[in-house]
C-alpha cells in the first residue's frame, strides 16, 4: 500500500493510494511510511511477467495493512495490479494472468 502523495502508477491510484481508500481503514503516517510497497517503484505492482508478479506479491507477505489493502481493492473492483498480495485482472482477483498470444482454438477440458 502506498500513502497519498507518493506517486502511483495510475492517477493517484496504486497500492496504498490513500488510507481512506482501503475499506475505511485509517493508519498512522509512520506505519504508512514503513510499508514494503513504499520502498519500491509503484510500477512494480502493475507488471505483466509471472516472475515480476511473484516479486510484487512477495512484498505484500507480512504487510501490516495487507488485509485492508485487499479489502479496498475488492470494494473498488480494481481493474489491474497487485493489491494486498493478490493479482487483479478485470476487477477480479486471479491466481495468474494468461500469457500473451492468441487464445486457444480448442477449449481445455477442466
Amino acid at each position: 500500500m502506498r500513502p497519498a502523495g507518493r506517486g502511483s502508477a495510475r492517477a493517484g491510484r496504486g497500492p496504498g493510494a490513500r488510507p481512506a481508500d482501503h475499506a475505511g481503514a485509517v493508519f498512522d503516517p509512520e506505519t504508512l511510511e514503513n510499508l514494503p510497497c513504499t520502498r519500491v517503484p509503484p510500477e512494480l505492482f502493475f507488471v505483466e511477467r509471472p516472475d515480476q508478479v511473484a516479486v510484487a506479491k512477495a512484498l505484500c507477505v507480512g504487510c501490516p495493512v495487507r488485509t485492508a489493502c485487499l479489502a479496498g481493492a475488492l470494494e473498488r473492483r480494481e481493474p489491474v495490479g497487485i493489491w494486498g498480495g493478490e493479482l487483479f485482472v478485470d476487477g477480479v482477483a486471479v491466481a495468474a494472468k494468461r500469457g500473451p498470444g492468441r487464445p486457444r482454438k480448442v477449449p481445455v477440458a477442466v
